[in-house]
């Protein structure tokens, strides 16, 4: 973790103990440190309402930020004030609303899915075929665990995905020989950790590190994808091999978008919005890719749809007609 203020180091320890996710506890203190330089500084408990109606509204207004990005803003604050301040914010803040209106999603077509892949090295491969092939999130791909591939079933279980939602997916069988090398791979690491005495295991949630304390050395509860080097636990600086970071998944996405010399804006969500709008440009019906996506509302799946609604899925050009 960062060096940070006493203050901003509490909300870090109170987060740990209450077991946020590392993500998490990294935007919330971005937002949180965010306010406080936006207020010259001044602690949160001098301000309330006011201060947060008017950061709100800087946001907005000057930044220009989405609405997403202003509600997880709001979110951040609205914690530091119940759990950290003990001061609740109102229910009815007045403050100007983000209207920036919501890109369209960034779609491959099959074709440069094909090539940019064809530009990885074998592990980003996979992890880019897992974001494709079963529509992963960035963070849910990297961390998954051995014992979430189902090859009986060809599909993967994916736990506490974005809003603590759990889901299974379907797995291209294709990916499967490459799968089971990987965690040949996993195995590997794992003996040669085993041989040190300082390996406390690999990370588990807390109710389950207590139920089956053994299991943190066994190969199911292992990453997927560990990282290349043994670290330190960031909550209680025990050695463990944790899994590769998603920016190294990022960056290797955007060398081989280059070297493919495609021109869209690509990242590896893109992979996922591609999985949507292909699954449904094959027919597939809009409530199962709500599922595979893990989606609460269809409405949310319902933009893909807006993207093969576009130019010749959608309406006829009046040039074609033309000529």
């Amino acid at each position: 973790m960062k060096t940070r203020s006493p203050f901003l180091n509490s909300i870090t320890e109170y987060m740990f103990l209450r077991q946020y996710s590392l993500r998490t506890i990294e935007t919330y203190l971005k937002w949180i440190t965010s306010y406080i330089h936006f207020h010259n500084k001044r602690h949160p408990a001098s301000m309330g309402d006011t201060e947060v109606e008017q950061y709100l509204e800087h946001l907005a207004l000057s930044a220009n930020v989405a609405p997403r990005t202003q509600a997880t803003a709001l979110n951040s604050l609205s914690f530091l004030y119940k759990h950290i301040v003990k001061k609740e914010l109102s229910l009815n803040l007045n403050f100007a609303r983000s209207k920036k209106q919501s890109k369209l999603p960034i779609v491959m077509t099959p074709e440069e899915v094909r090539l940019l892949m064809a530009h990885l090295n074998k592990r980003y491969y996979l992890i880019s075929g897992l974001m494709y092939g079963s529509g992963l999130r960035v963070m849910e791909a990297v961390q998954l665990r051995v014992q979430d591939i189902d090859f009986d079933y060809k599909s993967i279980r994916v736990w506490n995905g974005k809003g603590n939602k759990n889901r299974i997916v379907t797995l291209a069988s294709e990916l499967i020989p490459l799968l089971r090398n990987q965690i040949l791979q996993v195995d590997e690491y794992l003996q040669l950790d085993l041989k040190n005495e300082q390996f406390a295991g690999v990370w588990m949630p807390h109710a389950l590190a207590k139920k089956y304390p053994s299991a943190n050395k066994s190969l199911a509860w292992q990453y997927l994808f560990p990282s290349h080097q043994l670290s330190a636990d960031p909550e209680t600086g025990e050695i463990r091999r944790h899994h590769f970071h998603h920016s190294c998944v990022r960056k290797e996405v955007k060398k081989a978008v280059r070297a493919a010399g495609l021109t869209k804006p690509i990242t590896p969500h893109t992979f996922r919005h591609s999985f949507a709008t292909h699954l449904l440009q094959n027919g597939a019906d809009i409530r199962t890719v709500q599922a595979q996506l893990g989606h609460s509302d269809v409405k949310t799946t319902q933009i893909y749809t807006h993207v093969l609604q576009q130019g010749a899925n959608g309406v006829v050009s009046p040039l074609s007609k033309l000529l």
